[in-house]
C-alpha cells in the first residue's frame, strides 16, 4: 500500500454552539481542511458574519440545517404543545398522560378572561372536567385490576403502574387542551427559525408568547447542567443562535392566510350544506378517497382546512366548479405571499392515499407524531361529538362520563359565543377532530403495522386497522402485503 494513500477516518464531534458548528461544517464541505482544521478556523473568525452573508443575505437556507438544539418548553398548553409539533422535519417527546396524573398540574387560563365573569364559567367547565378524571381513576383501577389480575411472572410494582396507565387512558379522555404539560425537541435552527416565525405569526396570544420567549432563549446561553455535573466546557457560556434570533420575526402571510380563507370559505360555500352536519350523513371515522384531479385536490384541501365538513363532501362540490370558481380559490390562498413565502402545506398534494380520519384528540395526538405524511388538520371544535371509551362501558362508569361531557358541551357551546379562546382551551380530548392524512403505501404499511399493536391505546390501534381494511378493499394486491393487529385482540398488560 502507498505510504501516501489518504487514511479513511469516522470522527466524532464534541457538542459546539449551533451557529458555530453549523458555520464549521458548511466551511468543512467549501474547502480541503480537516474538520479539526475548519473548527479552529471558524473559532478565530466570526460567525455572525458569515450567518448575516450566507443566510440570511444569499438565502443558503440548507446551512442551518448542520446546527442542533435541544428546547425545552415546559408549563406550556397541550394545545401549544401540538402546535409546536406540527413541524413536519421535528424531533422531541411531550410529557405522557399515560404515566401521570395531569388534573395536578392546573389549567391555562388565557389573558383576556383573568379576573372577569366569563373567567368563572371557563375555571367552573375544567374544574367539572378535573373533578370526573380523578373520581374514574379509582373505580378504574379496581375494575381492571379484577379483570386482569397479576400474572405470577409480573412484578407488583410492574403490574401496579401498567393498571395505572390503563386507566389514565380511559380518564385522559376528559383532559382539556388547556392541560399544562412539557416538550422536549431536538430540532436545526433552520427548523427553529421557522417554527419561532409559525409561532409569532399565529392568532393566539399564547403560541405569540412562546414565540417571543424561544427567540429570547436563543439570545442566552443554554442551561448547561450537564456540563456543571462533569467539569466540562461545552461552550455554553455563548448565546445559542443571537444571529437568528435578531433576524425571526412574525410572516403577514403565515399571520393572515387561514384568516382569508375561512372567510372566503363561508361565501363560497353558503347554500351547499357543507355548513350542516344533519347533510354529511354517517360519518366514518377513516376514509380513503377516491384518486382524483391534482388541482380539485389542492381547492377542496384548502376549504377543507378552514371547514368541519368531510373531505368528500368538498371535494363533490369543487368538482362542479367552474375552473374561474378553482382559481379563485387558489388565489386567496396565495394572494399575499410574498417572494420568499413557502406554499402553505396544503398545497402538497399528488399522494396516491388520502384518508379523512375522525377520532378523538387523545388519539389524534399520537398520530399526529409521524411525519412521512401530510396533514391537514380542521380546527378543534365539540361539533363532532365525544367518544366514550370501551373500558368506561365494560366497568359501568360511563353514565358518569356521559353526563359531564354532554354538560361541558353545552358549557363550551355557550362559552364560544362570548371568548372562542377560552372555549378552545376547555375542549377535552375525547371531543373528535378531522383531520386529513396523505401519504404512499410505504407510509400507511408502517401506521398499520406499528399502530395497530396490543401495546397501543385503542383508539389509534382501530383507525390503524381501518386503513389496512381500506387499502385492502380498494388495493388488494397491495392490503395483502400490509401487517396490522385487530383490535378485538387485547393484552391489557403488555406495555
Amino acid at each position: 500500500m502507498s505510504a501516501d494513500r489518504p487514511s479513511r477516518r469516522v470522527i466524532a464531534v464534541a457538542p459546539m454552539p449551533p451557529e458555530k458548528s453549523a458555520y464549521a461544517l458548511a466551511r468543512y464541505s467549501r474547502s480541503p481542511d480537516s474538520i479539526e482544521n475548519s473548527i479552529t478556523w471558524v473559532h478565530g473568525h466570526s460567525s455572525e458574519k458569515f450567518w448575516e452573508q450566507f443566510y440570511f443575505d444569499y438565502g443558503h437556507a440548507s446551512i442551518a440545517d448542520l446546527g442542533h438544539v435541544i428546547v425545552c418548553f415546559e408549563d406550556i398548553t397541550e394545545l401549544a404543545a401540538i402546535r409546536l409539533e406540527d413541524e413536519p422535519v421535528w424531533d422531541g417527546q411531550a410529557k405522557s398522560s399515560r404515566y401521570q396524573n395531569f388534573a395536578s398540574s392546573g389549567w391555562y387560563v388565557p389573558d383576556a378572561i383573568h379576573g372577569s365573569e366569563t373567567e368563572g364559567t371557563y375555571q367552573g367547565i375544567l374544574r367539572s372536567l378535573g373533578e370526573i378524571y380523578r373520581l374514574l381513576h379509582g373505580p378504574l383501577v379496581d375494575f381492571l385490576s379484577e379483570r386482569d389480575p397479576r400474572p405470577e411472572s409480573m412484578k407488583p410494582g410492574d403490574y401496579q403502574r401498567t393498571i395505572a396507565a390503563r386507566a389514565f387512558d380511559v380518564t385522559r379522555y376528559l383532559l382539556p387542551l388547556a392541560s399544562r404539560t412539557n416538550v422536549g425537541q431536538v430540532v436545526s435552527i433552520r427548523t427553529l427559525e421557522k417554527q419561532i416565525t409559525r409561532l409569532l405569526s399565529s392568532q393566539l396570544p399564547e403560541l405569540r408568547m412562546i414565540g417571543e420567549d424561544l427567540k429570547d432563549a436563543c439570545q442566552r446561553p443554554p442551561l448547561n447542567v450537564w456540563g456543571e455535573l462533569t467539569g466540562q466546557s461545552t461552550g455554553a457560556h455563548e448565546p445559542l443562535a443571537p444571529t437568528l434570533a435578531r433576524h425571526a420575526k412574525a410572516n403577514e402571510y403565515q399571520g393572515t392566510v387561514y384568516t382569508d380563507l375561512a372567510r372566503y370559505a363561508k361565501e363560497v360555500l353558503r347554500g351547499t350544506g357543507l355548513d350542516d352536519a344533519d347533510s354529511w350523513g354517517r360519518q366514518e371515522a377513516v376514509e380513503l378517497i377516491e384518486p382524483h384531479d391534482p388541482c380539485d385536490e389542492v381547492v377542496a384541501t384548502l376549504l377543507y382546512r378552514v371547514s368541519q365538513a368531510p373531505y368528500r363532501h368538498i371535494l363533490a362540490v369543487v368538482r362542479d366548479w367552474t375552473e374561474k370558481q378553482k382559481q379563485e380559490t387558489i388565489e386567496v390562498a396565495l394572494s399575499r405571499r410574498g417572494p420568499y413565502d413557502e406554499l402553505i402545506k396544503e398545497f402538497r398534494s399528488g399522494y396516491p392515499l388520502t384518508f379523512d380520519v375522525l377520532m378523538d384528540i387523545g388519539g389524534w395526538r399520537d398520530l399526529h407524531r409521524h411525519r412521512r405524511c401530510q396533514q391537514i388538520q380542521q380546527n378543534f371544535t365539540t361539533r363532532h361529538g365525544y367518544d366514550t371509551p370501551k373500558p368506561l362501558v365494560q366497568a359501568g362508569l360511563d353514565g358518569e362520563y356521559r353526563q359531564a361531557m354532554d354538560a361541558v358541551q353545552a358549557d363550551i357551546e355557550r362559552l364560544r359565543k362570548v371568548n372562542a379562546e377560552a372555549a378552545l382551551y376547555a375542549i377535552p380530548f375525547g371531543f373528535k377532530v378531522r383531520c386529513l392524512f396523505k401519504m404512499d403505501f410505504a407510509e400507511a404499511e408502517y401506521i398499520a403495522k406499528l399502530r395497530s399493536g396490543v401495546k397501543g391505546h385503542w383508539s389509534y390501534r382501530s383507525i390503524a386497522w381501518l386503513i389496512k381494511e381500506k387499502v385492502t378493499e380498494r388495493y388488494p394486491s397491495l392490503g395483502r402485503h400490509m401487517q396490522a393487529t385487530s383490535p378485538d385482540v387485547e393484552d391489557t398488560l403488555t406495555r
